[in-house]
């Protein structure tokens, strides 16, 4: 019998998890895919959104700029990237002040601090890049950006080592009322079942939420995956922008940005496009051309010729267009975290904590005396002065061997991430953790490399390294086996 079992392991639900970890709680995350940190989470903007866009009163408003204040000391107790480089919202017309001002006042209506609009010679000197049509833009000094995949896994090996289990390849197919709680069924790939008994259930299931919540719920939803391209740029166009320039937001969301990462690079996206499967992750040709048609209207001369990459993420929409998170009237003790979008990623630790509140309501656990607040990062050795990445090298001559050349990621750094709680088991879970394969060549270079790692740790052949979990082998066997 479990306290609590969280259905997810995206930003929402690692998030939840941390906050549990806190308590005398025995909490269970149960995600479908191989890794923490594949659904949503692992395919949005990077965004830490200011909070002007929200609808004052709204859930979304007030856990937007909860989540804002609360990054700071989060990413330095997680040790990950954050930067609060501000956004800017750019008119191109006279006819697009008025939007301007009214998320100026949505903003301060919202408890968004700093925000005032900028008049064009000023917006030129802040982005000498912008469009020479630009004529004004609501500045906010409170947004930034971060990197959503290490947010996300340090969120959840923080819960890990204060106690959480994770089981990770088990899909919940179906959850049960019982005395006590709820039985949750899980099935595997090879068919075999696993019920768990628990008091309290959190459903952080992203765009499956509406499935778990319509087993209980008198009310209804349904969650339409909203599908955003988006093109990533070499490391040489990182400079273009410093901040986050977005247009004015539009009934579908908030336009196609242009921004730095916290890596260096620079992308645009997301579009925005309302589709049938939960599944279809892949880009389109009308998406990506939308993508860079759009990116050039708001900030000019956008090397798109520097593109490295292209991908795609689907939101969890719900009409409604407002998170839902509370306990079922109708099912004590069943908590949504449903219809977490934008700006779902900067919320996360709000919602993390509300999710936590409930629970701790129904439950009244005691506080862990001896929780760890802190997680330690994975070492780059790229931080470290020449002196002490030689004596890192001397000490343990792993961090000496470069594998991913494009971003001078070591075997080191890649032990480090296999090793540590919730470690990578894939190419994918490399890539998030430590950039390996995410630079100019795109994995053309270390794979094997990586491949090699990965085997020799995780006590498998080659043939069974995957880069994302089943089904997604990489190579067949031996080519002299085969001749």
């Amino acid at each position: 019998m479990y306290d609590v079992i969280v259905i997810g392991a995206g930003v929402s639900g690692a998030a939840a998890a941390r906050e549990l970890s806190k308590y005398d709680l025995h909490t269970l995350v149960l995600e479908a895919a191989e890794d923490v940190c594949t659904g949503t989470s692992k395919a949005n903007s990077g965004i830490v959104h200011a909070g002007y866009d929200a609808a004052p009163g709204s859930l979304m408003a007030k856990l937007n700029v909860e989540g804002n204040a609360m990054m700071d000391e989060l990413c330095e107790d997680l040790e990950i990237p954050f930067q609060r480089n501000g956004s800017l919202v750019v008119c191109i017309d006279e006819e697009g002040r008025g939007k301007l001002a009214e998320l100026l006042s949505r903003g301060e209506k919202n408890g968004v601090k700093g925000l005032r609009i900028v008049e064009r010679e000023e917006l030129a000197a802040m982005e000498p890049n912008i469009s020479e049509e630009a004529v004004a833009a609501l500045y906010a000094p409170s947004a930034g950006i971060i990197c959503p995949f290490l947010l996300n896994i340090a969120m959840a090996e923080n819960a890990c080592e204060n106690g959480t289990e994770f089981h990770l390849d088990s899909p919940v197919t179906n959850i049960e009322k019982t005395g006590n709680g709820y039985a949750v069924m899980v099935t595997k790939a090879d068919g075999t079942e696993e019920i768990f008994e628990t008091k309290v259930v959190v459903n952080a299931a992203g765009v499956y939420a509406d499935t778990f919540h319509n087993m209980f719920a008198k009310k209804k939803i349904t969650i339409v995956p909203r599908r955003g391209d988006y093109i990533l740029m070499d490391k040489e166009a990182g400079g273009l922008v410093k901040h986050t320039v977005f247009p004015l937001p539009g009934p579908m969301g908030k336009g196609i940005l242009v921004a730095p990462t916290v890596h260096g690079n620079l992308f645009a996206g997301p579009t925005s496009v309302d589709i049938g499967s939960k599944e279809d992750h892949a880009t389109t040709k009308d998406g990506l051309d939308t993508v860079m048609r759009e990116c050039g209207k708001y900030v000019k001369n956008v090397p798109l010729k520097m593109a490295i990459t292209s991908f795609s993420g689907n939101r969890a929409h719900w009409e409604g267009h407002e998170f839902l998170i509370g306990e079922l009237a109708e099912a004590p003790g069943f908590i949504d975290c449903a219809a977490i979008e934008s700006p779902g990623l900067t919320s996360s630790p709000a919602i993390g904590k509300m999710v936590c509140g409930i629970v701790l309501d129904i439950l009244h656990p005691g506080k862990k005396k001896n929780w760890k607040k802190k997680r330690k990062g994975i070492l780059d050795p790229r931080t470290l002065s020449f002196e002490e990445r030689n004596r890192l090298i001397k000490e343990h001559p792993e961090y000496g061997r470069v594998v991913c050349r494009c971003e001078g990621v070591t075997e080191g750094e890649i032990l480090d991430a296999i090793r540590r709680p919730l470690g990578a088991t894939t190419m994918d879970g490399l890539k998030r953790r430590v950039r390996a394969g995410a630079g100019r060549c795109q994995a053309g270079f270390c794979t094997p490399g990586q491949m090699e790692i990965l085997a020799r740790e995780l006590g498998i052949s080659r043939e069974e390294v995957t880069k994302r979990g089943k089904g997604t082998w990489l190579v067949k066997g031996n080519l002299k086996d085969e001749i």
